[in-house]
């Protein structure tokens, strides 16, 4: 049964992250596909800069809610078989963001996952989630890159993880899952170096 709820987390966290509010969203009002418009990125800041705020915060709340709820639970039914809860949370966090990044449902073209793995930080460890997103809101608020505050956010968070006495191998996955949504931002990493990059502002209107 132990070994059961572990591969009942990953196939769960892998069909729930693959629910993708942006593609859902843009298909279900606008009548078409947010992958095949601006960055073609299925996430928050695409689809708020191709489409405007309207819809855009439901896109937030539910990339968050898909990361903190599985986790959440099944961080909670692992604990109960005797296991570590963050160990738990960070493994279900993990096939979330592997969902969200590689979709069953939208023939796995989807996201970056930054929200998703925001959302599990919170749930594996307050004080580093708090810190992501206080680095997060300081890097907004003075460069504007939002590409730039996710990456440097999930990064000091996993960082804070090490500091604070989480479970080590709960760390271990998380800090691979930064690494892999860094290196999903290859793309917005050149542009950054090369100045093209677009900047994040919270007053927007289409």
């Amino acid at each position: 049964m132990k070994i059961a709820m572990w591969l009942i987390a990953a196939v769960c966290g892998w069909i729930i992250g693959g629910f993708n509010p942006a593609i859902a969203l843009s298909k279900a009002i606008y009548h078409e596909d947010i992958r095949d418009s601006g960055s073609k990125n299925p996430g928050f800041t695409n689809f708020r800069r191709v489409y405007g705020n309207k819809y855009a915060w439901f896109v937030f709340v539910l990339d968050l809610l898909k990361g903190a709820l599985p986790c959440l639970l099944f961080g909670w039914l692992i604990s109960y078989f005797g296991f570590n809860f963050q160990l738990g949370a960070a493994f279900t966090g993990l096939f979330v963001m592997l969902g969200h990044s590689f979709p069953i449902q939208y023939v796995f073209k989807g996201g970056k996952g930054f929200l998703v793995l925001l959302s599990v930080l919170f749930i594996i460890d307050l004080p580093a989630g708090l810190t992501a997103f206080a680095v997060m809101a300081i890097l907004l608020l003075t460069v504007k890159y939002m590409s730039l505050a996710t990456m440097c956010a999930l990064a000091a968070g996993a960082t804070v993880l090490f500091l604070t006495g989480c479970d080590l191998y709960a760390a271990i996955i998380y800090s691979i899952c930064v690494v892999f949504m860094i290196i999903r931002h290859k793309e917005n990493i050149k542009r950054l170096f090369n100045g093209t990059e677009s900047k994040f502002t919270l007053v927007k209107n289409k």
